[in-house]
């Protein structure tokens, strides 16, 4: 993984030297939302409001239900809402967002490289317009051509989105699927004996990464997964299953990157913190 390396992040710096670097745009091709599904929004903000100091505004979306937009500090940095019944039986997760310019034309696209549309590009009143798809793997996210809402307003800061990781059991298709798809450019990085990391990179900046999931890993579905900013991983793994979260990677360093760590929710749902 190769994370915090946008023009977004200011560091570890105090917040009373350096304040909290602020995002008024999203370049198309990048990750620029997090948003939780779960089966106890109560329960999940509680949760993540304690882990990483967020704060929480309840939407009241009527027929939809409510939909809570996630803050640190007043800045947006995801959102959750109770999973609906028409998403059956999908587990509790956390789904990420891709800037397009055009969502019509982005669906299509996708479309046309294989990959099914999951809900087709609609208006979400006016705020932007999205689709969700799955990509040929099966592993899902959703573009957002952003209106009045661009998505969070800050990233690569402790307790904001700081990553967004593929993983995925065919790399080189996805890998084909989504440099075709984004423009974006492929970068292996050797990581031992058989494995590889690729960064994607939309020109300089890193977009996102790509993982084989191998046999060891056991039964796991192509996903992309979400990575949040701590000041200490280890603190936070330890705040984090104090209030019943579950261990799913340890705690480990990644040389030149960082310390992290991959977890369930309460809920179930998994999520990645690092310490960079």
């Amino acid at each position: 993984m190769e994370v915090g390396t946008s023009e977004h992040g200011r560091g570890h710096e105090s917040e009373e030297e350096y304040p909290m670097a602020t995002t008024t745009q999203h370049a198309p091709g990048t990750f620029s939302w997090p948003e939780l599904a779960t089966t106890d929004p109560d329960g999940a903000k509680r949760f993540y409001t304690a882990l990483f100091g967020w704060t929480y505004e309840d939407n009241d979306m009527g027929s939809d239900g409510v939909y809570t937009m996630l803050k640190l500090r007043g800045e947006a940095v995801g959102a959750l809402y109770k999973k609906r019944a028409e998403q059956g039986g999908m587990p509790p997760c956390w789904g990420s967002y891709v800037t397009v310019e055009n969502a019509d034309q982005a669906a299509a696209k996708a479309k046309g490289l294989g990959a099914k549309i999951m809900m087709e590009p609609f208006d979400v009143m006016d705020v932007g317009r999205m689709a969700v798809i799955a990509d040929p793997q099966g592993a899902v996210f959703s573009l957002w051509q952003a209106k009045k809402h661009i998505g969070a307003t800050v990233l690569d800061e402790d307790g904001a989105l700081s990553w967004t990781e593929l993983m995925t059991t065919d790399s080189a298709a996805a890998e084909k699927f989504y440099t075709g798809l984004f423009g974006w450019k492929s970068e292996p990085m050797p990581m031992g004996p058989g494995m590889t990391y690729t960064v994607f990179r939309r020109g300089a900046a890193a977009a996102g990464g790509m993982m084989q999931i191998t046999p060891e890993m056991g039964p796991m579905p192509p996903n992309w997964g979400v990575y949040f900013q701590v000041a200490d991983c280890d603190a936070s793994v330890a705040k984090a299953t104090g209030m019943g979260a579950k261990i799913v990677v340890p705690a480990q360093d990644v040389p030149n990157v960082g310390r992290f760590a991959i977890l369930t929710d309460p809920q179930g749902a998994h999520f990645a913190i690092i310490k960079q």
